[in-house]
């Protein structure tokens, strides 16, 4: 039993999961970052020195996920699998759409405790899937957990996803709307196959909703894969249908131009290690980009001291594999 309580004291926080070197104000990026601390509705993030650039106060933190919202760097984020979980069984069983709502909305259906926990890798998920997806949100004026632009961010949200989903052609279908006293009665509708899967998944849910939920593991970044947010791993994943080959795929990304003089401050900066810099046995630099690490931060654009780095908006799709070469200099400088 004992062994048990101290598994379960884990649980319980509702905080965000930090990853420090992911973090522009960490990374020392010129112009650094304050998007969590501006975002947040209820004053739980504070900006401090290097070493602890950003603390959260877990007693102010409602769990409403704004700050992993507008994070450019993937530096703050929530597991991802309960709400993509809850779209795909909603499509394995049968059922017309998935739902996601807010814990203020007093509808059915799977629950966040606020929708700002909604990120573009959901929603394009959902597109992949071929799985109608609704939001329904509560009165968000004076919600205690979110904030009163829930909806409005929302839509940002959305659009974001389908700009990225475009390159395959199929957009996602979502509804952003209000609960209405109609959405507390939802039901689940399963086929006949699906209703035994299904009451084992509600089984299963019944026990997830009686434990809070439990914080991410730290990110060991010794293992690359884990330098890339899994946001960004499946926005890659959800470029389903596969594009053209001749389809650009919106994904902001750097390029670099001859006026580089080979330092390392883009590759310093980089908040999951997507560019990275060699040096070459016979004197030069080789900068290369790992294309589906980057989350598009910029950092590197803005701390380039000649300013040779450039956004490039679009990529083909064969840009996600081998990484593609920025610069190859003959010398070091």
């Amino acid at each position: 039993m004992e062994g048990v309580l101290n598994r379960l004291g884990e649980y319980g926080n509702p905080v965000p999961r930090y990853t420090a070197p992911r973090c522009l104000l960490e990374r020392q990026a010129v112009g650094g970052c304050d998007a969590c601390h501006a975002t947040c509705p209820h004053g739980a993030i504070t900006v401090g020195p290097l070493g602890r650039s950003i603390e959260i106060d877990p007693g102010a933190c409602t769990g409403c996920g704004l700050c992993v919202q507008v994070c450019p760097s993937g530096a703050l984020e929530y597991d991802l699998t309960a709400p993509l979980q809850s779209v795909r069984d909603a499509g394995n069983a049968g059922e017309g759409e998935a739902t996601l709502t807010c814990s203020q909305s007093g509808a059915g259906g799977p629950t966040l405790p606020c929708l700002g926990r909604v990120t573009p890798a959901v929603v394009a998920a959902s597109g992949a899937w071929g799985i109608p997806l609704t939001l329904l949100h509560g009165e968000c004026g004076a919600c205690p957990v979110g904030a009163p632009d829930v909806p409005e961010r929302l839509n940002r949200v959305v659009e974001e996803a389908q700009t990225l989903r475009a390159a395959t052609g199929r957009p996602a279908q979502v509804t952003v709307r209000a609960a209405t006293p109609e959405d507390r009665d939802r039901a689940v509708r399963v086929s006949r196959r699906g209703a035994f899967a299904s009451l084992l998944r509600a089984g299963r849910q019944q026990v997830a909703q009686a434990i809070p939920e439990r914080p991410l593991p730290f990110v060991d970044w010794s293992q690359p894969r884990e330098r890339t947010p899994e946001e960004w791993r499946w926005r890659a994943r959800s470029l389903v249908p596969a594009p053209a080959p001749d389809t650009g795929v919106h994904w902001p990304a750097p390029l670099v131009d001859d006026s580089c003089i080979d330092c390392p401050v883009c590759s310093n900066v980089c908040p999951t290690q997507a560019i990275t810099r060699d040096l070459k046995p016979e004197g030069g630099v080789q900068l290369l980009l790992d294309l589906s690490a980057c989350t598009g931060c910029m950092a590197c654009l803005h701390s380039c001291p000649p300013g040779a780095i450039h956004a490039q908006e679009e990529w083909l799709p064969a840009a996600f594999g081998p990484p593609i070469l920025l610069r190859d200099s003959d010398s070091a400088m």
